[in-house]
């Protein structure tokens, strides 16, 4: 199993920047893919940026440019660096880890944090 813990939500004005942080913990070594994902109020939760082993990354079109994600491996730890950021960026934010275990993909998920961009 792996545990996740987001932190470096808040509060922001549009245009400022903030980084979250993901740490992981557990069976790491099985993690294939990390991720971050974002739920506003009434709307459904959504795929925004995405890192694999091999150190490719992927975006939503939403944050393409503004948006990067990247890996410490050393900390075990994923980062989300948001700049630019717009009221429409407000959401809960989480943390995703897809692992492979023999032909098994476990989801391990992070409690969310909140991140309010005031206009």
């Amino acid at each position: 199993q792996v545990q996740l813990v987001e932190s470096g939500g808040g509060l922001v004005q549009a245009g400022g920047s903030l980084r979250l942080s993901c740490a992981a913990s557990g069976t790491i070594l099985r993690i294939v893919v990390m991720g971050w994902y974002r739920q506003a109020p009434g709307k459904e939760r959504e795929l925004i940026a995405a890192i694999i082993n091999n150190g490719s990354t992927n975006y939503a079109d939403s944050v393409k440019g503004r948006f990067t994600i990247s890996r410490n491996n050393a900390k075990n730890t994923v980062y989300l660096q948001m700049n630019s950021l717009k009221p429409e960026d407000t959401a809960v934010y989480y943390c995703n880890s897809d692992s492979i275990y023999g032909s098994t993909w476990l989801d391990s998920w992070g409690q969310g944090t909140q991140v309010t961009v005031s206009s």
